[in-house]
């Protein structure tokens, strides 16, 4: 996943990410749709279910407090999609959690990923999350909170097998893999929306807010020559499927018209 522009008055540009494969995931590759159908089980799993996601200020009194804020987002993510996994009779883990102060010359026994900030190692299961740079430096925005529930998407695709069909079909196919790839990352896009409509009531957030984080969404789309992640209205569009939603059924991306993953 690439980073959304700054908001105002942040103090550092944000860097893109950087392409990890078969190891990390930030920036994936892509191919053709059919071919990487998830898991049934994970679209046929129900709805979402409400609960509480207390959100802690990520400046408190002026001290920032990332690592506090990360635990706490990752820890309502663990308990809302572990029951529903195991209402779902689906197989469940919780990934590990790795928060780094600046990023550091290795991650996943590889070299840090070269303009990568927060990602999932798939080999490890592992959520890597710098605590440092404008993705979460001096922000009182949703941004951060959207950043994990997308790389945890991940994680999530990686427990159902959605992971290996799609690594699979890139390596067969390379004719195909960009469009393959914004499958993938719009799932995740749609994913993290499903997790943040179901605690939405529990944030002490207004709807401007929302609508901030919507615009950001918008401004993240694919620039230049590559097109990893889609464009900007693909993304508002995936992220707010799910969150209307509250359900993995609305984000199959890999059986949507080109156009809604362009």
């Amino acid at each position: 996943m690439r980073f959304l522009p700054p908001r105002a008055g942040s103090r550092r540009p944000l860097r893109r990410w950087a392409l990890l494969s078969a190891v990390c995931l930030a920036v994936l590759p892509a191919g053709v749709a059919q071919a990487a159908a998830p898991q049934p089980s994970l679209l046929k799993s129900g709805r979402l279910a409400a609960t509480s996601c207390p959100e802690p200020p990520l400046i408190d009194r002026g001290v920032p407090q990332p690592g506090e804020y990360l635990t706490a987002v990752v820890k309502c993510l663990n308990t809302s999609w572990s029951a529903h996994f195991a209402r779902a009779g689906l197989r469940f883990r919780t990934p590990t959690v790795r928060l780094y102060p600046e990023p550091a010359r290795r991650v996943c026994g590889i070299p840090w990923p070269q303009g990568a900030d927060a990602f999932y190692c798939t080999k490890r299961a592992t959520l890597v999350f710098p605590l440092t740079d404008a993705w979460i430096e001096d922000r009182t925005d949703l941004y951060p909170f959207k950043v994990a529930a997308h790389e945890y998407g991940h994680h999530l695709q990686s427990l159902t097998g959605i992971w290996d069909r799609y690594e699979r079909r890139v390596h067969s196919d390379h004719t195909r893999q960009a469009e393959l790839g914004r499958r993938y990352e719009l799932q995740a896009d749609c994913l993290s929306g499903v997790f943040l409509g179901s605690v939405r009531d529990s944030l002490p957030r207004t709807d401007q807010d929302w609508r901030a984080l919507s615009e950001m969404l918008r401004a993240s789309g694919d620039e230049g020559e590559r097109h990893t992640h889609g464009s900007g209205a693909n993304r508002v569009r995936w992220f707010e499927r799910g969150y209307r939603a509250l359900s993995p059924a609305a984000c199959d991306t890999w059986t949507a018209a080109p156009s809604r993953v362009s």
